[in-house]
């Protein structure tokens, strides 16, 4: 599998990751799901301290020990379990994140994390707090680099100017193209990258896409917008080609997208997704048709 390098580090990351929230709590499934994203030539594996509770740690550490130095191992900071467990708290405090890569690193059983992801942000954050605190642990050797998942434009260009991140983490799709409005472009500006996240928009750009519609709708899209728009993608895009090779592909037809990470419940999903990641990219006029049936997220009336 083709690899992509993270901003200006030396991390090349596969063009396909694994989402690890996806992988669930027994360990045994869970591995079975790691080798094969292993076999598939993934090295991207992406977690946090938030999933089940710490559990997602641990079996991603344990599944990729015999392999650590040929993968990259990518997790979050800032949210805070409440004691119940019941809840967390935001806190991109200084004293928590360098207190919580702690607990991290134990759980996943190694001496580094290759990127240490602030889980969030807000303009309101202490951002030059958080930064200094990422910093000392890049100095002290605790992760290699570090970024932000965020698709606030405001609190991306704050760490832009200040800190000395590899990448940005966002939700980014064919039905959810806010990021192409001013992220991505910044973001490319500056030598940085994305990670991204949610690119099947929860089954609407797969090939069961239909069947995954609801009267809620999905972001901008109304139930009868997606009914209108879904179809014509797959006519006008997906007529010889399977959506999830689509949407993926669109993806990575950003030159600032590093990786698409994609969840997978079982083998045959990473195998899927993989297949799809390799399949042939987006043609020019693919990716202008598209971005004609759809309007950064919101509906465009085309018919």
């Amino acid at each position: 599998m083709k690899k992509r390098r993270l901003g200006n580090s030396d991390l090349y990351v596969s063009e396909l990751g694994l989402g690890c929230m996806s992988i669930g709590t027994e360990e045994k499934t869970a591995r079975k799901i790691i080798e094969a994203s292993l076999e598939e030539g993934i090295n991207y594996f992406d977690t946090a301290d938030l999933y089940d509770f710490g559990e997602n740690e641990k079996i991603v550490g344990t599944a990729l020990k015999e392999v650590r130095e040929n993968v990259i191992i990518a997790t979050k900071v800032g949210n805070r379990w409440s004691q119940d467990q019941k809840g967390w708290s935001w806190d991109p405090s200084k004293s928590y994140i360098k207190e919580e890569v702690k607990q991290s690193l134990n759980r996943l059983g190694t001496d580094y994390i290759d990127l240490y992801q602030l889980h969030g942000g807000t303009i309101n954050d202490p951002i030059d707090e958080t930064i200094e605190a990422f910093e000392e642990l890049k100095a002290e050797g605790y992760i290699r680099y570090y970024g932000i998942s965020s698709i606030r434009p405001n609190v991306i260009r704050e760490y832009v100017k200040k800190s000395s991140f590899v990448s940005v983490m966002m939700q980014y799709s064919i039905l959810d193209r806010r990021p192409e409005e001013e992220a991505l472009p910044l973001l490319e500006e500056h030598g940085l990258s994305v990670v991204t996240r949610g690119p099947l928009a929860k089954g609407l750009l797969s090939d069961k896409m239909l069947e995954k519609v609801t009267e809620k709708g999905y972001q901008d899209y109304s139930l009868t917008e997606l009914n209108d728009v879904l179809p014509l993608l797959k006519e006008k895009v997906a007529a010889t080609r399977s959506f999830t090779e689509i949407a993926l592909q669109y993806n990575l037809a950003h030159p600032v997208v590093a990786s698409v990470v994609a969840g997978a419940s079982s083998p045959e999903q990473i195998r899927s997704n993989a297949k799809a990641v390799r399949s042939q990219p987006l043609s020019e006029e693919e990716v202008s048709v598209i971005r004609e049936l759809t309007k950064a997220g919101i509906y465009k009336e085309h018919r």
